[in-house]
């Protein structure tokens, strides 16, 4: 199978099965959140991979590796698994809140979410630009230098920290509340990532110490 007819099958699959994961529990298909955010999540999506395909396919080929059992160190396949199943808790919870009706969010901050989820994308898409090295997984490539360029030259992780602002829209964007507790199920993992990448780098990747000390920032610009 191509590469492109991959890429494809991959993003309906995971369509599906995030529809899935909504409208399951929320038992009902009258959640035009659900609907709207779905659409804006998956057109974001598309537009990713296209620019991906066109600029980049062996960054996309490396990007469709990804997940726990891509992992090549037991610490990240255990994170991975519980940063999934925080993922999937984002849904999951998000659908119960509307069968249930925990809460009440306003249209004004479903826009909001759906906005966060845009730039969120649009950012992440910028990281790919910059790097061509961002694996879904934690590797080192035969040819691969330190990046200190563009979103590099803010934070040592824009990927993780682009990837946060559409995390944090989704439930907002599906009109639910609790289901931002799939987010603080996440964070801890997503940490731990974060710091066992950096010692990974920092011993594998030539540069990588020194480019530490001139960015300071791990994921938020001029806090942390």
């Amino acid at each position: 199978m191509s590469l492109t007819a991959r890429a494809w099958l991959s993003l309906a699959a995971t369509a599906l099965v995030m529809a899935l994961l909504v409208f399951l529990p929320a038992g009902t298909l009258h959640y035009w959140q659900a609907w709207l955010h779905l659409a804006v999540f998956f057109a974001a999506s598309v537009v990713v991979t296209l620019d991906l395909a066109a600029h980049d396919p062996a960054l996309l080929a490396r990007r469709l590796r990804g997940g726990p059992t891509a992992e090549t160190r037991p610490a990240q396949r255990i994170i991975m698994v519980f940063a999934s199943l925080g993922f999937v808790s984002l849904l999951v919870v998000s659908g119960f809140d509307r069968r249930f009706g925990w809460s009440a969010v306003p249209v004004a901050v479903v826009v909001a979410g759906n906005a966060l989820t845009v730039v969120g994308f649009a950012l992440v898409d910028r990281v790919y630009r910059a790097n061509p090295y961002s694996s879904a997984t934690i590797e080192i490539a035969l040819d691969q230098h330190v990046v200190t360029t563009g979103p590099y030259a803010i934070v040592r992780h824009p990927m993780y920290a682009s990837a946060l602002l559409y995390l944090v829209g989704m439930p907002l964007a599906l009109g639910s509340w609790w289901g931002l507790v799939g987010l603080a199920i996440m964070l801890p993992f997503l940490i731990w990532r974060l710091f066992d990448e950096e010692r990974f780098l920092a011993g594998a990747l030539p540069g990588y110490r020194e480019y530490e000390q001139r960015v300071r920032h791990r994921l938020l610009p001029g806090i942390w």
